[in-house]
């Protein structure tokens, strides 16, 4: 988002997403996403999944 100088607002309205919503995903404290939110966000930010997305293994 810094690098398209995309503010979370303004990406949340473009995705069709809350703010309050989209700060989840953006935190990593989504438990899932839809491939159809993914792909939103990856098509209004110009980028591929891998570069948004990160796996961290579950400690529970």
């Amino acid at each position: 988002m810094a690098k398209r100088k995309i503010g979370l607002g303004d990406l949340a309205e473009r995705v069709g997403l809350t703010q309050a919503n989209l700060s989840i995903l953006k935190t990593g404290k989504a438990k899932a996403i839809r491939f159809s939110t993914l792909e939103s966000i990856c098509h209004h930010l110009q980028c591929q999944p891998g570069d948004i997305l990160e796996y961290r293994e579950d400690n529970d």
